[in-house]
């Protein structure tokens, strides 16, 4: 089985810089397509970022230019930057990504959230 893990949320000021982390472990073969997902309290839960094993990168039009999605295949580890933070952007971040276990096909996961707090 493959654990999703998030870490990285914090408070953090009206624009300040936060980093998220999405560590994947178990019996791993390859991450194919991988993204960055965030709900905030009585809202609909939102693609933020994503980007596929070929390393293209989508963004949702409220991040695009501040927030920025990577990978470290080596690592089995993903990112998300988060550059000049609005209140807007406070939210539970989930990453989610589509994994194989061999070379067959992939099964989707879900980590279990990082808090991000974004206040003055």
């Amino acid at each position: 089985q493959v654990l999703l893990v998030e870490s990285g949320g914090d408070l953090v000021q009206p624009g300040g810089s936060l980093r998220l982390s999405c560590a994947a472990s178990g019996s791993i073969f390859s991450i194919d397509a991988v993204a960055w997902y965030r709900q905030a309290p009585g809202k609909e839960r939102e693609l933020v970022a994503a980007i596929t094993e070929f390393g293209s990168t989508n963004y949702a039009d409220s991040v695009k230019g501040r927030f920025a999605i990577s990978r470290d295949n080596a690592k089995n580890t993903m990112y998300l930057q988060m550059n000049s933070l609005i209140n807007a952007d406070t939210a539970v971040y989930y990453c989610n990504a589509d994994v194989r276990t061999s070379w067959r096909r992939p099964r989707n996961y879900w980590g279990q959230g990082t808090q991000v707090t974004v206040s003055s």
